[in-house]
């Protein structure tokens, strides 16, 4: 059997190790995104050694660890905020073989830093019931959605992956709608103006209407009655989802989940080229050298 090496320097690491996941499950369980950087390479002279980590915020403050000082961890913090904000992770090289051109730090090392968003779950807000409302919160579970479902005739039997059903909400505000808040109005007409309205007030980061041409056109003009700019109301998905040709109320919200996809991962309905190889990156390459 192993023995664990009595070292301070081994008991460092390991509580610091020790917190940090604690610290991890801390904001987890807030709902707070977060970075993790880990040193994975050290070559050379490092005041950071293989398996370092650190925690980032969304405010680029590095909360707890250590992945070496001055402008390395600065260098870390900046590449942190790009990975959550683009919900990617990164590998970058930092380069500290130059004091003058390089990041800072004359250690004369290099360092292999990944760099993995935590993220919370986006939320799917339906308004409306039933089949199409339905299906998209089975998608919508699947795709790793948190589920709201706001609707006077919503039924917990009907939407088992619902994280919350809100069945009263006379003057729509208990259901709050943010930036990362994806929002598909099925009402069949019931106050669709007034909920699509809320959305583009809140900046929801997907907003569509299913309903006919005819009340899409109906609507829009509505927005444009209570001065929403043009720019805005061009961002509602009326009709709903993508010319997959769909007829069924499932086939309908799978129209639509596959837009909500392709619009979160900045895809497209390209069909998959059989032989593309551009998704092929050689295992050592990095996304960054910092120097």
């Amino acid at each position: 059997m192993l023995k664990r090496p009595a070292t301070e320097a081994y008991d460092t690491h390991f509580y610091m190790t020790f917190d940090l996941y604690r610290k991890a499950a801390e904001l987890a369980s807030q709902r707070e995104p977060f970075a993790i950087a880990t040193v994975v390479r050290v070559e050379g002279s490092s005041s950071a050694q293989r398996g370092s980590k650190a925690i980032i915020d969304p405010l680029g403050k590095l909360l707890l660890g250590w992945v070496g000082g001055g402008c390395a961890e600065s260098a870390v913090k900046s590449e942190a905020l790009k990975c959550i904000e683009t919900e990617k992770p990164r590998l970058i090289t930092v380069d500290m073989t130059d004091e003058e051109l390089g990041v800072g730090m004359p250690c004369g090392g290099t360092m292999d830093i990944f760099i993995e968003p935590v993220l919370t779950k986006p939320e799917l807000l339906i308004v409306g019931h039933g089949r199409i409302a339905e299906t998209l919160a089975v998608l919508g579970d699947l795709m790793g959605f948190t589920i709201t479902v706001n609707d006077p005739a919503a039924e917990r039997i009907a939407f088992p992956q619902a994280e919350k059903i809100v069945t009263e909400d006379f003057d729509l505000t208990e259901t709050p709608i943010g930036s990362k808040s994806f929002v598909v109005i099925a009402t069949q007409h019931k106050r669709d103006h007034l909920w699509l309205q809320r959305a583009l007030e809140g900046n929801a980061a997907y907003v569509a209407l299913i309903a006919s041409r005819h009340r899409a056109r109906l609507v829009l003009d509505y927005l444009r009655e209570m001065g929403l700019p043009e720019e805005k109301i061009a961002t509602v998905r009326a009709p709903a989802g993508l010319a997959l040709g769909a007829s069924t109320p499932e086939e309908i919200a799978l129209s639509v989940m596959s837009q909500m996809v392709a619009l979160r991962r900045g895809g497209s309905v390209t069909a998959l080229d059989l032989h593309d190889r551009g998704s092929h990156v050689p295992a050592a390459a990095t996304d960054t050298v910092i120097r």
